[in-house]
């Protein structure tokens, strides 16, 4: 199969860790017959002092024209000064715009090898951790009406059936590719846009049988992901819901390097990266953690390339490579040994 990732390097260690992701994917298509092409697309700080702008439009086509969409990380300090409408992130903005993705989804999993990094009791970390969030990415509250007359401040959270319908997709097609049980999580005890988002997942729901559905309020969510997060599978809110639940499960895991995550629309052209920074304090040291970019790439295998085996030999050579007691900086710990980024590239690939 050959397949076109249009691959935005970005700033700070983005060109570092994307260089070990696309070079696991050269492994992935030596192994498993495939053929994967990359254009590279400038975006961010490095698409500012080339172009003077964060995203020029004929850089978004090539995106655009892809299969899918690789990004390393985009910011820093250098262009803390750009007007606010070009600053590096505006680049970010503008790319799921144009591509349309409306869903955010975000891993939450704990390597056993790194339990001991969760801030959770050891007893409920060894349930196991490995559950996504499905975050409705451009509506509700943060796209509603936004106004402050005199002492009074109003925002309007608005949602229609479409709007939840597609996103309620994405999270059943999500959970039918992993464990099928999908949580949808809302607070329809006093919302409208709740009760209208809760009938129409159980309307969803009718035309995916083999998941199970569940509902849960939007408080409760929140505890029970610290109580007992083994219980989930995939979980789908709206965008507030979202954004809050997905900082709060990304931290029961302990190492913000690990972890990847994609954004999906309509189509199988999905847009993935890592969820940390460009450190720019630490570019070109080779000694980023290039765990979280490999990942994205498993992702991107299973959710827009339909490729569950290559995303598995991607997966497990990473748990096996941290078996052996290989650590990155950032997760580093007593007894483990030490690599730099393309070590650790090289370790994973060795692995598959």
């Amino acid at each position: 199969m050959n397949k076109n990732i249009a691959v935005i390097r970005g700033d700070g260690i983005g060109p570092e860790i994307v260089e070990q992701a696309l070079r696991v994917l050269e492994k992935t298509a030596e192994k498993f017959g495939h053929t994967f092409s990359f254009t590279d697309v400038d975006m961010g700080g490095c698409a500012i002092d080339k172009w003077g702008n964060p995203l020029p439009e004929a850089e978004l086509q090539k995106c655009l024209e892809s299969d899918s969409v690789l990004l390393g990380a985009v910011g820093g300090e250098k262009w803390n000064n750009v007007a606010g409408d070009m600053r590096p992130e505006k680049g970010l903005l503008r790319l799921r715009a144009g591509m349309g993705v409306y869903s955010n989804n975000r891993p939450a999993k704990i390597w056993k090898q790194l339990a001991e990094a969760s801030p959770l009791k050891k007893e409920i970390v060894e349930k196991g951790i490995d559950f996504i969030i499905v975050r409705e990415l451009i509506g509700g509250i943060y796209f509603g009406e936004h106004k402050t007359a005199g002492n009074v401040a109003t925002d309007i959270l608005q949602y229609s059936e479409e709007e939840i319908e597609r996103i309620g997709r994405i999270g059943f097609e999500t959970a039918r590719k992993r464990n099928k049980k999908l949580c949808s999580v809302e607070k329809s005890n006093v919302l409208d846009s709740s009760r209208l988002w809760k009938k129409v997942m159980h309307s969803l729901a009718e035309e995916y049988p083999d998941v199970e559905l569940s509902d849960m309020l939007v408080d409760n969510c929140a505890m029970q992901i610290v109580k007992n997060p083994a219980q989930f599978d995939v979980i789908v809110t709206e965008n507030m819901f979202g954004d809050i639940l997905s900082d709060e499960a990304s931290m029961i895991t302990g190492s913000i390097g690990m972890i990847p995550s994609s954004s999906l629309g309509a189509t199988s052209c999905g847009l993935y990266e890592p969820i940390h920074g460009s450190a720019p304090d630490i570019a070109g040291m080779d000694v980023a953690n290039p765990i979280g970019t490999i990942l994205s790439v498993a992702m991107m295998l299973r959710f827009s390339f339909d490729m569950p085996n290559e995303a598995d030999s991607i997966e497990n050579a990473v748990s096996a490579v941290l078996d052996d007691g290989f650590r990155t900086a950032d997760i580093m710990s007593d007894g483990c040994k030490k690599v730099g980024c393309s070590e650790m590239g090289n370790l994973i690939i060795s692995r598959m």
